[in-house]
Order: C-alpha cells, then structure tokens, then sequence
C-alpha cells in the first residue's frame, strides 16, 4: 500500500529540497544577485559621470529622478538639497535613510568628482567645486553595524 502525501506535505518537501539544492551549490557559483559579486569592488575612474553610471544610478536611475516603489529613491534632478556640496558629501561618505554609504567604497577624488558630477548635471546648475581636501575633511570614520 502506497503512502497517501497531502498536497501540504508535498508542498514542504518541495521546498526543502529546492533549498537544499541551493545549499548545494558550488561555493564559485554565485547567483546573479549574490553580495559576493559586488562586496570590495568598486570603480577605479575618478571621471564623475562613470561613477554616477556604475555606482548611483542603479538606485537613482540615468536620468536622475529617483524611484518609487518598494522603496524611495530620492531624485538627484533639481534637487535644491544639493545646493551645499557639503551636504552630498556627507551623504555619499555616511549615507542617510536607506543609502548606504560609500565612503569605504571611493576615494576622496572620486567622491568630488561625482558630487561635482551631480550638482552639475540632471537641471542642477551648482557651478562651486567640489575638491578631494573637502572630502577628506567631512570623511570620518566608516560607520559600523550595530549588534
């Protein structure tokens, strides 16, 4: 006599074998979306609109306009925010809300150079510079988890 399964235990054991099939995985094959595939790395350009392309506008989107959805991306278009370099800065180096911050991920040139990139680009006509010496006086240190 064959054993009756539900479709609930059925279900379960589904499932349990499609996690233990990722458990099983070979530790070099991580999935598209793995931390490992982006952890440590970070661009070498210190052209200001590289690192706008290859690190901020995966959130803030090309045109700058943020996004809303199961989050909020705040726009970087016309946002009278920016007026300060100081306050961008800080937010790149520290993050704020749901951004991460990137101080540990870019260098003080790079952080000027994207800043100078954003405050002038995207319907923000910000004409003071930002300088890698103003960087490094907001930089403090790297914010830490907390337990």
């Amino acid at each position: 006599m064959r054993p009756a399964f539900s479709s609930t235990t059925f279900s379960t054991i589904a499932a349990t074998l499609a996690i233990a099939a990722l458990f099983s995985l070979p530790s070099s094959q991580a999935l598209a979306d793995a931390a490992s595939n982006v952890a440590g790395k970070s661009t070498t350009s210190t052209d200001g609109a590289v690192i706008f392309q290859q690190v901020c506008q995966g959130c803030h989107m090309a045109n700058a306009k943020g996004a809303v959805g199961a989050g909020y991306i705040p726009a970087l278009a016309g946002n009278p925010k920016l007026k300060s370099a100081g306050y961008p800065i800080y937010v790149v180096l520290n993050g704020y809300g749901g951004m991460p911050w990137l101080g540990t991920m870019l260098n003080d040139a790079q952080v000027a150079s994207v800043v100078n990139y954003v405050r002038s680009n995207f319907g923000n006509n910000y004409t003071d510079k930002s300088k890698p010496e103003d960087v490094a006086a907001v930089r403090g240190a790297a914010p830490t988890m907390e337990k």
